[in-house]
C-alpha cells in the first residue's frame, strides 16, 4: 500500500531509504488512518501535526491499526491545517514506531486474537523530511493509497486456498454415509463460488492492465473489487462454517498454538477456518465499508 505512494510521490531520499526494505520485506508497516469518530468518514480525522522548525509535533489517536504492535513504521494521516475544509489541510507522514511518545494498546477482536490496536501519539516529533509530497495535500495521496489497498483485498490466491479447504471439509463430512461434496446442494454452492472467483479474477486482470500503464487504479474499479472480493471471501467462509457445524463447530482457540496436542473437534483445519471466518466479518468494513464503496460507484459510475 505505502510502496506505490512513496515511489510515485516520495522524494529520492525517501525512495532510497524505504523502498528496498519494503521490497525485501525487511520492514513492517502499519496504517495510521482510522480514528475514533473518523472511520468511514476518514476526512474528519483530528490527529494534529504542528510544524516546529524542521519537525512536526504529532498528537492524536488512531484505532483499528493492524499489526501496530509488530510494526517498524506507520504511514499516518495528520491534520496540518486546522482551518481548512475536511479533505484539505491533511498531510501524510512516515513515522518510526519507536519514536518517543507512541503508545500501542491491543484490541482483542471477535476471534480472540490481537491483530488490531489503538495507537496514541503524545508530542511525537517527526522530521519534516518524512512528509510525503506537499503539506496539506495528503488527501490526494490517501485516495491513491486506498485504491491500491482495495484492489489488494481482492486476493485471488487466498480465495482459492479457502475453496481448497472447503473441498477438504466437504469430503471429510458425511451425512448418511455420503460426503457432503457429493450432495447436490453443496455441489451447486461450490460451483457458484468458483464462478464468482473467475469473475473476480477477470475484473482484477482488467484493473491490473490499467495500473500497468502507470495510472493509479481508479477508485471506481477499486470500489467494485473491494465489494465483490470481500463479499466472496465471506461467502466461502460462511459455506465452510455450515459444513463444520456438523462437527459441533467448537472454536478451539488453543489449537492455533504451536505444539498443542489436544483432542480436535472436527477436521484438523477447523480452528484456523473458524478464526478466519470470525476475523473476516470485518472485511466489508475495513479499507472502506461496502456502503462507502457503493457510494463511490454511484457517484463516479452513475453520476448520482
Amino acid at each position: 500500500m505505502v510502496g506505490p505512494v512513496i515511489y510515485t510521490f516520495g522524494t529520492p531520499a525517501q525512495k532510497a531509504k524505504y523502498l528496498p526494505d519494503i521490497v525485501r520485506n525487511n520492514t513492517w508497516w502499519c496504517q495510521g488512518y482510522s480514528e475514533p469518530g473518523a472511520g468511514s468518514d476518514l476526512a474528519s480525522l483530528r490527529t494534529r501535526a504542528v510544524r516546529d522548525g524542521a519537525q512536526y509535533v504529532v498528537n492524536g489517536h488512531k484505532i483499528w491499526t493492524s499489526v501496530a504492535h509488530l510494526a517498524d513504521m506507520i504511514f499516518c494521516l495528520v491534520r496540518t491545517d486546522q482551518q481548512a475544509k475536511k479533505q484539505e489541510g491533511i498531510s501524510c507522514l512516515l513515522i518510526d514506531m519507536k519514536s518517543p511518545g507512541i503508545t500501542v494498546k491491543p484490541i482483542v477482536s471477535i476471534d480472540l486474537g490481537q491483530y488490531v490496536n489503538e495507537v496514541f501519539f503524545e508530542d511525537v516529533r517527526v522530521p519534516v523530511e518524512n512528509r510525503v509530497g506537499e503539506e496539506n495535500k495528503g488527501w490526494t495521496y490517501a485516495k491513491f493509497l486506498l485504491a491500491h489497498e482495495r484492489v489488494g483485498v481482492a486476493d485471488i490466491g487466498t480465495y482459492r486456498r479457502y475453496l481448497g479447504y472447503l473441498d477438504d471439509v466437504l469430503q471429510q463430512t458425511r451425512e448418511g454415509g455420503i460426503p457432503l461434496a457429493e450432495q447436490p446442494t453443496y455441489r451447486a454452492r461450490k460451483v457458484e463460488l468458483e464462478a464468482q472467483i473467475a469473475m473476480l479474477e477477470a475484473l482484477l486482470a482488467d484493473q491490473h492492465a490499467t495500473a500497468g500503464q502507470d495510472v493509479a487504479p481508479s477508485l471506481i474499479g477499486a470500489a467494485a473489487l473491494k465489494i465483490r472480493g470481500t463479499e466472496l471471501q465471506q461467502a466461502i467462509l460462511e459455506t465452510t462454517m455450515d459444513v463444520l457445524a456438523r462437527h459441533g463447530n467448537a472454536y478451539q482457540v488453543d489449537a492455533l498454538l504451536a505444539g498443542w496436542n489436544g483432542d480436535r473437534i472436527g477436521p484438523a483445519q477447523s480452528a484456523g477456518l473458524i478464526s478466519e471466518h470470525l476475523f473476516r466479518r470485518a472485511a466489508t468494513i475495513y479499507g472502506g465499508s461496502s456502503e462507502v464503496q457503493r457510494s463511490i460507484l454511484a457517484k463516479g459510475g452513475l453520476g448520482l
